[in-house]
């Protein structure tokens, strides 16, 4: 498969996760009477991986995040080569995603992206009101954890076929755990995407979202790279 099919893929899949995950957020969450709430949206960023996770995946990995990426390398299943082109591709389709959000959201009366726009934030900004250090820790260790599921699944030996369906109902969980805290990233071209329509306190905030998930990306190559050495032996 050549790069530029593989970039084009990735293109594809994060604007399907913005798009998706973001989307729910932003249209549904809160809809009148039947709004999905906060099970729903975290059902929606799962989803948006699993479709994508079996429609791209063969093409390109479907990382549709440079924290994955990262952690895919650390890991060892990731050329560095790479990893410039896939970010790139990332963020940019997070940004094309929160785009097409942003036109269909303001064609309601009174919507402003000033308010949010399903951004990711801290202190004051945190949807519970969470510290610097508190959303620091959760993005480092949800992502941690996303990658081991990633890397686990993904995994040789794991049983063929399920891996979209562990990945999807895994991010179904870290945002029903982490939504309260920062409005769950653990993806830095998903927050880059919405943070720009934001335009204000999300991108003064967006250092946090790219640095954690991917320490917490990296860390979990590392470990799982381990475990692989480990079983070699």
């Amino acid at each position: 498969m050549t790069l530029a099919k593989k970039v084009t893929a990735e293109f594809i899949g994060t604007f399907w996760l913005v798009l998706g995950g973001c989307g729910s957020a932003v249209l549904a969450a809160a809809f009148p009477q039947v709004g999905i709430g906060l099970l729903g949206v975290s059902l929606a960023f799962g989803l948006t991986v699993l479709t994508m996770a079996y429609a791209i995946g063969h093409i390109s990995g479907c990382h549709l995040n440079p924290a994955v990426s990262f952690g895919l390398w650390a890991g060892g299943r990731f050329s560095a080569s790479e990893l410039a082109p896939y970010i790139i591709a990332q963020v940019f389709g997070g940004i094309a995603g929160a785009a097409v959000l942003f036109v269909i959201a303001s064609g309601q009366a009174g919507f402003d992206a000033s308010a949010g726009f399903a951004s990711n934030g801290f202190a004051e900004h945190s949807p519970g009101g969470y510290s610097m250090t508190a959303a620091f820790a959760t993005e480092i260790v949800m992502t941690l954890m996303f990658l081991i599921i990633i890397l686990g699944a993904t995994d040789k030996r794991a049983p063929e076929g399920f891996a979209p369906i562990a990945i999807g109902l895994g991010l179904t969980l870290i945002h029903l755990i982490s939504i309260p805290v920062t409005n769950t990233s653990v993806n830095p071209a998903r927050s880059s995407g919405v943070a720009i329509f934001q335009g204000d306190w999300a991108l003064a905030q967006l250092w946090l979202f790219w640095v954690a998930p991917i320490l917490g990306a990296v860390v979990a190559g590392v470990i799982y790279r381990w475990f692989e050495t480990d079983n070699e032996k």
